[in-house]
């Protein structure tokens, strides 16, 4: 290459674009996310996207006592999944729902949404994809999707990869977080929602059941779980069930008019399944005994099991296994929350209630899955 040619030593010099970052798809993306973003703003958002910062007046929500609640989360290696069936509209969803599920176990309503999307070269359609789903989650959620960030990176990132990351801020007034240790006694009950599916988390084994079984994410699924999609991929990708509407009516209509906080605790059924974590909304003194025959678990799970014969113990502390949230209630307030998640159009199963047992809280399983 002759020195005319040479980007280095011709007029002008190396450009940005050049070295591998297009500023000019950056705005693309942008404008092409704009309309998304605007049906997610709630009344507190002050101003738009593309400033250094993004600003929330927290006095217009009207909490009089507010704890700022914040999380972060990512998708894990369900990514892997969306980027080989270069699928991309519905991992947004996810990234929303394991931030803003999280920030409700502390009793909080999620305000606003920033995300973080990371690529070798920045491609707008992709890109475009993703954030659309994300802001589709948060407009499931109420939840204004604030602000974020897309980092083009040549070399870091295979083409067509990307990495993604979620960032939320919710509220609660002080005298409603969650979990209330003080309040917590045997015989307590504990409630399960349905999962959607295998959620965000467990993929890595997912991945690794079906490489064992030589199975193709675009195979078509066995029996019964044909009818609803039309490949394993498909179904994989299925979104993480966000919580976040029917659990504020909850919170709202049972714990706010009842001091006693007859909702006592909640955990969002994430890595490490429910024997990770249920007792993480609980405290020392109390075990929770799950009683496995109270749901059937899933055909989807009783497949990924089948391929690799893997253990009961396992599943539970890998997957959700049917279970993406807990509650911890009083007795006498299981009906009344029941009838308001079902109206909401959730399924609802009493797994089990809480026993008083020496020691940090753990958990204790019946029957078999």
């Amino acid at each position: 290459m002759g020195a005319k040619d040479n980007p280095q030593t011709r007029a002008g010099g190396l450009t940005y674009a050049e070295a591998g970052v297009d500023i000019a798809a950056g705005n693309a993306l942008v404008d092409a996310i704009k309309p998304a973003a605007k049906r997610t703003m709630r009344p507190e958002v002050m101003g738009g996207l593309g400033g250094f910062g993004a600003l929330f007046d927290l006095k217009k929500s009207g909490y009089r006592d507010p704890i700022l609640v914040s999380g972060t989360d990512g998708v894990g290696t369900k990514l892997k999944i969306a980027q080989q069936l270069n699928s991309h509209g519905t991992i947004g969803i996810d990234l929303v729902a394991m931030c803003v599920n999280d920030l409700l176990v502390q009793g909080a309503e999620p305000l606003f949404f920033l995300d973080y999307f990371a690529c070798g070269t920045l491609s707008v359609e992709q890109a475009a994809s993703v954030i659309q789903g994300i802001a589709k989650g948060c407009e499931l959620s109420g939840c204004a999707l604030i602000g974020g960030e897309t980092a083009e990176m040549p070399g870091m990132y295979a083409p067509g990869e990307y990495d993604l990351a979620g960032f939320a801020v919710g509220a609660v007034e002080r005298h409603a977080m969650l979990p209330r240790p003080e309040t917590l006694e045997a015989g307590d009950v504990l409630l399960g929602l349905a999962s959607s599916g295998v959620h965000s988390n467990g993929f890595s084994l997912v991945r690794a059941l079906l490489e064992h079984a030589d199975i193709g994410l675009e195979s078509v699924l066995p029996g019964e779980l044909s009818k609803n999609y039309p490949s394993i991929g498909q179904m994989l990708l299925e979104p993480t069930r966000l919580y976040v509407k029917p659990m504020l009516q909850v919170l709202r209509e049972v714990n706010t008019a009842h001091e006693e906080h007859r909702l006592k605790a909640l955990a969002h059924i994430t890595g490490g399944g429910l024997t990770e974590n249920l007792p993480r909304a609980l405290t020392e003194g109390f075990s929770a005994e799950i009683d496995l025959d109270a749901w059937d678990l899933p055909p989807l799970f009783r497949w990924l099991q089948s391929l690799g014969d893997v253990a009961e113990a396992e599943m539970l502390r890998t997957f959700n296994c049917g279970i993406g949230m807990v509650l911890v209630c009083a007795p006498e307030a299981e009906e009344t929350i029941r009838q308001t998640l079902e109206r909401a159009g959730e399924q609802v199963w009493r797994i089990g209630r809480l026993a008083a047992q020496a020691g940090a809280p753990h958990v204790r399983y019946q029957g078999s899955l």
